[in-house]
Order: structure tokens, then sequence, then C-alpha cells
């Protein structure tokens, strides 16, 4: 399962679950509508991975396409919110691949309780959220 959300900085997105190619091929066709629409100024993406389970390599495919688009659609930074180490290993090779890793921040909530404000203060303003 996945989910869009427009909040005020930009996007909030969650991928719960096993996630095929097919409904990866779901999101990123919705990404693209929701990114034809006015954006604010330096926005950025909030992803929540945490009920994630390791994508196979067609759904990952699909995720780099997707992460691409919100680069070239102007996306300032991202903050990746994780539990589990299998996952985050993944997330950062396929952010690596698709271009976005400078601006990418992975926050372990199993050692951050408040992980939604350190990810929202790197997305608007910058700060670290304790390391990459």
């Amino acid at each position: 399962m996945w989910n869009i959300a427009r909040p005020s900085f930009g996007f909030v997105l969650t991928f719960e679950g096993s996630i095929e190619a097919a409904e990866m091929a779901q999101w990123v066709a919705a990404a693209r509508r929701e990114l034809s629409t006015h954006l604010p100024p330096g926005w950025g993406v909030v992803v929540d991975m945490r009920e994630l389970l390791p994508l196979r390599q067609d759904a990952q495919a699909k995720l780099i396409e997707g992460q691409k688009l919100f680069k070239q659609q102007g996306m300032t930074r991202s903050a990746v919110a994780l539990k589990d180490a299998v996952t985050t290993m993944q997330f950062r090779r396929l952010a690596r691949a698709s271009g976005i890793d400078a601006w990418e921040r992975y926050i372990d909530t199993s050692a951050l309780s408040q992980w939604q404000t350190a990810a929202k203060q790197w997305v608007v303003s910058g700060i670290e959220p304790g390391g990459r």
C-alpha cells in the first residue's frame, strides 16, 4: 500500500507492506499527476517506510523512476523514516542509483521517537536529523 499526502511543505509519502512493480507503477503515475500541480518554493518530501518490506528488483526500478521524477520537478530535500537495517540499506542504494542521495536523510525510528519532527525540520529548514 502507498499514499501521497500534500502538507504545506511538499509531500508525505507512505509505503507499507509488500509492494509489487504494478502497484509501484501506479504510485509513479499518481506522483506524476501530483507533481504537475502548483508546488511551494523549496518543497521537500517526508517518506514513511517504517512498515515497508524489502522491494523486489522490478519494484525497485519503478521506485527509482519516481525518485528521479521528484528530483526533476524541484524537490530540495527528503527525509526517510525506516526501522530495519535491510530496508535502510536498500533505500540508501536506491537513492544513489536515482541521484537523490545528497538531499536525502535517513531516520532510524527505533532510535528516535520524535522522528516526524526531525524529518520535517530537515525537509523545511535543513536541520540535520542526527546523521545520515
